[in-house]
């Protein structure tokens, strides 16, 4: 019976850890992401990204994805290509991460970064930060153990920090080389998983990005299935009965991976939900300024209709940006439509707002 459950450790551990790094300002998420992989997928000064990225290599022996989006207080980001790029970090991390790294520089904490936990509730629900580990860069070689004492018991600004994350944190070297730490990183982030059941965190808006995400899959290998009957045709000339079995096993693998790289990246999702809010502003903006143009007369119906028109179609695009936060609060119906959540939030009736988090066994 030990034998076996040593057995089923062993297995599970193989299985691809999914971790998605959080940053407020700086480098700290990039060098983090650097140590985790144990190679410099970020070079040394960047600071900033402009597009959401997934990197994967191993920790401590572990299979690990890593998912960076752009800083929580990046400036030079508009509003819609923030919420764009929040979404896609979620594509990128289906059916959802294992784990929370929200990245700060030891020496230079800030007000805003007091502040990230607000932000993260506001992002992915009030029970994210459940999943969360807060993770203070060094550099240097200062004893780790007399840093964790310096967090838990010296400065009272970090002691603050990390009990808004439930009190859960790592310290590490700014210098990805240094593997010594490894180990210990991996285990904190097993024991914080385990401690929530063994599963990864599920919000809503991530079931809609995996649903977003497997149907441009679907999509993407009906396209290609006259290149796979191809392929398999010239695999079944060229190889033995023996071989073709493992052979068609690789290709199908290689070929899942390419169409899931792809789906990841679709702008589908967005794009959808933003024209929706464009056309849907238009239309009520349009009416709504026909009618108030009545009291001027057909010239004024013209003229406040178009005014209206195109402040509904502005109004309809922030509102539709506006909807994820809503989502994670408002329980709906089987069929869930964004739309008739927003109007029935602002326009029928209050609704008891509630976040739903369903974990999944890995």
């Amino acid at each position: 019976m030990n034998l076996r459950q040593t057995d089923k450790r062993k297995k599970g551990s193989t299985k691809e850890l999914r971790v998605m790094v959080v940053g407020s300002s700086g480098p700290s998420q990039f060098q983090l992401t650097n140590a985790i992989i144990g190679r410099e997928v970020f070079l040394k000064d960047v600071s900033s990204i402009s597009a959401s990225v997934k990197n994967k290599g191993e920790l401590a022996g572990r299979p690990v994805a890593v998912v960076n989006s752009p800083n929580i207080y990046d400036k030079d980001l508009s509003q819609a290509k923030r919420e764009m790029e929040l979404r896609r970090s979620m594509c990128l991390c289906i059916p959802g991460p294992h784990a929370f790294l929200v990245a700060f520089d030891m020496e230079t904490i800030s007000l805003n970064d007091m502040k990230t936990p607000r932000i993260l509730k506001k992002r992915f629900g009030a029970h994210c930060l459940k999943h969360c580990m807060v993770l203070f860069a060094y550099e240097g070689s200062l004893d780790r153990a007399a840093l964790e004492n310096r967090v838990k018991k010296t400065e009272w600004y970090l002691r603050e920090l990390i009990e808004k994350y439930g009190g859960r944190f790592h310290v590490f070297k700014k210098n990805w080389r240094d593997r010594s730490q490894d180990k210990e990183l991996l285990k904190k982030i097993e024991l914080m998983v385990a401690s929530l059941g063994g599963g990864h965190f599920s919000s809503r808006t991530f079931q809609k990005a995996e649903d977003s995400v497997k149907k441009e899959e679907r999509r993407l290998k009906k396209r290609r299935a006259e290149e796979i009957e191809k392929t398999w045709n010239e695999m079944e000339q060229q190889h033995l009965a023996k071989e073709l079995c493992f052979q068609k096993d690789a290709y199908m693998a290689q070929v899942g991976a390419e169409i899931q790289a792809k789906a990841e990246l679709d702008k589908g999702w967005l794009r959808t939900s933003l024209a929706r809010g464009l056309g849907t502003g238009l239309v009520v903006g349009a009416v709504m300024g026909t009618l108030f143009g009545c009291i001027e007369g057909p010239g004024g119906m013209v003229l406040y209709g178009f005014i209206g028109g195109a402040v509904g179609a502005s109004a309809g695009g922030t509102a539709q940006v506006a909807i994820k936060h809503i989502e994670n609060r408002v329980t709906s119906p089987l069929s869930f439509n964004f739309n008739s959540i927003f109007i029935n939030r602002f326009f029928v009736a209050s609704r008891t707002r509630q976040q739903k988090e369903t974990v999944s066994r890995i």
